[in-house]
């Protein structure tokens, strides 16, 4: 099927249902029933917003001179689009930076020098550029607004963002979200088909991160809710985008409206619970791994296709541990500064041993673990299940997106995919089933049998 046809076999439906009631306060959290609050003033999902950029950026009340930035793809897709439509209206700036551009801490700056003669900005784009915007604004203490161009990813609405540190470090920074999000799926569903399964890759991450929250919570004590499950499940949305998955690498406008409306479910919960965690756990740390220590066996993959890879893994792995009908019992986390500085570096080593050995567990912190495990484990196992999707459930919508779904698709070696595993638990302090299957001794035996 062509594009074309593919397009005009959609069917045109209200994409803003449930979310325009979440920006305006009207939608009740069903665990509180008190109204939720959301940093947006607006969001707006439609089949096309030709002609319509000044008056979806005018109400957001960002000044009159605007930096639209985009990058050598994007201004082609919509950025000098979307500034040619702001004429007129503002004082526009158009900024364009490289296809290959990076949100690390030089191009941040980079970024403020550039639109500081602006009061605000307009990102037209997909992660990096979005992520560099969001955090070169937040630092400013200016507004921004987002064009999405590719359901790459689930960030477009966050409240941090992704910033790679001058040392090489990749980490979630405090940021603020947009004022305004909007989304054109004729230009998305246009996109180089690999960009949405990506996104599709990202959003598979819902039933791993939300296990290891949840057993997080039981085993440690720390904050959960189920408010941002809730928005996934309230209109069947991930469901729905489940459904039409095959038809993302169709160009359908359809199904990059499912996949949409539950990316911008996700950035409601990130914005809800004032951080990633109900869509970034061990899943996005593997990722993140690879993105700091591939190095030259780095396959040129992006971070949802990453993501949708360690998802299926990850599901593996709770599949394993949760199979064991006996707990598996916990023994002292083995942590030596040294083996981070000769693994990562003097500078990097000692900053993520820092973070790493504020979740490690000593002897006594493994007996409290084993004995909180021995208290849960038959009741943990049941309140999981329902959370979970098969893995190879997962492969197959991932693969049927066109999405890679093992190391080997990726373009990853295997000896660095499984130090990816191996090792991600040092990106940072956040707990994770390959905590607990490392700690249990049971991490290598998992990944030497691990298919990849």
């Amino acid at each position: 099927m062509s594009i074309a046809a593919a397009k005009k076999a959609d069917v045109k439906k209200d994409w803003n249902t449930l979310i325009r009631d979440v920006v305006k306060g009207d939608w009740r959290d069903p665990e509180t029933d008190k109204p939720i609050n959301v940093p947006f003033e607006a969001i707006r999902i439609e089949e096309t917003l030709e002609g319509g950029a000044a008056d979806l950026v005018a109400p957001l009340n960002l000044g009159r001179k605007i930096a639209v930035v985009s990058d050598s793809n994007t201004v082609e897709a919509m950025g000098r689009r979307v500034a040619k439509e702001l004429r007129g209206w503002a004082t526009v700036e158009e900024i364009v930076f490289p296809s290959d551009t990076h949100c690390d801490e030089a191009t941040v700056a980079v970024m403020q020098e550039r639109t500081r003669h602006c009061e605000a900005c307009v990102a037209v784009g997909s992660g990096s550029i979005t992520d560099t915007v969001r955090y070169a604004t937040f630092k400013d203490g200016r507004k921004f607004a987002s064009f999405a161009t590719a359901a790459s990813m689930n960030g477009y609405g966050a409240g941090t963002a992704s910033v790679t540190l001058s040392n090489g470090y990749k980490t979630s920074l405090p940021a603020h979200a947009p004022r305004g999000v909007f989304i054109d799926l004729s230009v998305n569903a246009a996109a180089p088909t690999w960009l949405p399964a990506a996104g599709l890759g990202d959003s598979l991450c819902r039933p791993t991160a939300q296990v290891e929250w949840w057993a997080a919570h039981r085993l440690n004590g720390t904050r959960y809710t189920r408010t941002p499950f809730d928005l996934f499940h309230e209109e069947k949305d991930e469901a729905e985008m489940v459904r039409t998955a095959p038809d993302l690498a169709r160009h359908s406008v359809e199904a990059n409206g499912y996949l949409y409306r539950v990316l911008v479910e996700a950035a409601f919960g990130n914005n809800l619970i004032g951080s990633s965690h109900s869509g970034s756990m061990g899943e996005h740390q593997v990722s993140h791994w690879i993105d700091m220590f591939a190095g030259k066996n780095h396959p040129g993959t992006i971070h949802g296709q990453q993501v949708g890879v360690a998802s299926i893994a990850l599901a593996r792995l709770h599949k394993f541990l949760l199979g064991l009908d006996k707990w598996p019992r916990i023994r002292p986390t083995k942590i030596a500064e040294a083996d981070f500085v000769s693994r990562y570096g003097e500078n990097i080593g000692r900053m993520m041993y820092g973070e790493a050995k504020k979740k490690a567990l000593d002897e006594a912190g493994a007996e409290a673990m084993n004995r909180k495990l021995s208290e849960v484990w038959p009741q943990l196992r049941e309140e999981l299940k329902p959370m979970m999707i098969e893995p190879d459930e997962m492969a197959r919508i991932l693969k049927s997106a066109g999405g890679p779904t093992t190391a080997t698709e990726l373009g990853l070696p295997l000896p660095v995919w499984r130090d990816a595993m191996k090792y991600a638990r040092d990106v940072r302090n956040r707990w994770s089933f390959l905590d607990l299957a490392d700690d249990a001794g049971l991490l290598d035996e998992f990944l030497s049998n691990d298919p990849q």
